[in-house]
């Protein structure tokens, strides 16, 4: 098993995501490439995060919240809540220059990532490193301050694919020295997740929720071996600090919730999508956002798959030129729902 091989390979340790003082222990971590734009920069830095996983600890669970989620809703307003956290994934097809350069689909898009706080998008696709920095110019272009990360170009083939979160920073912070891509050393997934940790952006930081998300898009030709694989990435990411619990993770899984396998029998494993379709044919349910729902109290059991045919009136063959993924989006408070266990010592974040 992927986990306990890294154990093994790698042993224990890691460090100070928020808090400075805690000494990096182990390399578990790969250091690939991640970029970040740097604010009102325009430049995208290269740099390297070492990040480790220790041994598994003693994360203590809370009571489970209701989790009957409603019936897929719709959102209909750029105005997000105040004080809820709007959370989404969309693979946007074979996402470069050849989309950039429709209008019509970029409008589409454009708008649809304003309606969220932060989105982890699969399928990247470019030689060109300008393709996020464009989609964020075109966000901000009417007074909007959204950011992004980048993970670096993956795949076995010639055809490789990067992830990406773009994040409205007014509403969002994220931690540099927490942002990586999670090691495969027995090349069980094509595209190994990219992580990061983030946090509400709230006058009192000490107790915003904070979290991971582990952006995934899964090889359709070998789905039952990497939704297994996740199961091991999902246990090693949510004991990689005593001080965090909430582990969410998102993507295009190319599964539906009968075919989690190990996945789905994680112990208090909860999975937002159910009996709702995600591709834009509206026939597969590929796209799921999965937490653990003892740890993760702040899902508010909103949830929804963002229909672009009903949203913006577009026929089925203008929606596929935007995308052959409907994106899917969860509903969480901005408070930390265990705030005294999960907030000692917070650094601050950058925008």
């Amino acid at each position: 098993m992927l986990w306990v091989l890294l154990t093994a390979l790698f042993g224990s340790g890691i460090g100070g995501y928020l808090n400075p003082d805690l000494p990096i222990l182990g390399p578990l971590m790969q250091s690939l490439q991640s970029r970040a734009v740097l604010e009102g920069s325009g430049r995208v830095p290269e740099g390297q995060s070492n990040v480790a996983v220790p041994n598994l600890g003693n994360i203590p669970l809370h009571q489970p919240p209701p989790l009957n989620a409603p019936p897929p809703g719709a959102l209909v307003s750029t105005q997000r809540p105040g004080d809820k956290l709007l959370i989404a994934s969309f693979n946007i097809q074979v996402f470069g220059t050849s989309k950039l350069a429709k209008s019509d689909a970029m409008a589409v898009i454009v708008q649809t990532i304003r309606q969220f706080d932060i989105v982890a998008i699969q399928e990247v696709r470019a030689k060109e490193d300008d393709i996020l920095p464009k989609l964020v110019d075109a966000l901000n272009q009417n007074g909007s301050r959204y950011n992004y990360l980048i993970g670096p170009r993956l795949g076995r083939s010639v055809s490789t694919e990067q992830y990406a979160f773009v994040y409205d920073t007014n509403r969002i912070e994220y931690d540099p020295s927490s942002v990586g891509t999670f090691p495969d050393p027995t090349d069980l997934l094509h595209r190994e997740p990219f992580f990061a940790r983030f946090r509400t952006r709230t006058n009192a930081p000490e107790r915003a929720f904070s979290f991971w998300l582990v952006n995934i898009h899964t090889d359709p030709d070998e789905v039952a071996t990497e939704v297994a694989a996740l199961a091991d990435v999902f246990q090693r990411m949510r004991v990689a600090r005593p001080d965090e619990d909430d582990v969410i993770l998102l993507g295009d899984l190319n599964a539906s919730e009968s075919q989690l396998g190990k996945l789905g029998q994680i112990p208090g494993i909860y999975w937002v999508v159910r009996g709702a379709m995600t591709n834009t044919r509206q026939n597969k349910q590929y796209d799921n956002i999965l937490f653990d729902g003892a740890a993760t109290r702040e899902y508010t059991g909103r949830w929804g798959v963002f229909d672009l045919c009903a949203q913006y009136g577009l026929s089925l063959d203008n929606a596929l030129l935007v995308s052959d993924h409907f994106p899917i989006w969860a509903e969480y408070g901005i408070w930390e729902a265990n705030n005294q266990q999960f907030t000692q010592s917070r650094q601050d974040l950058r925008r």
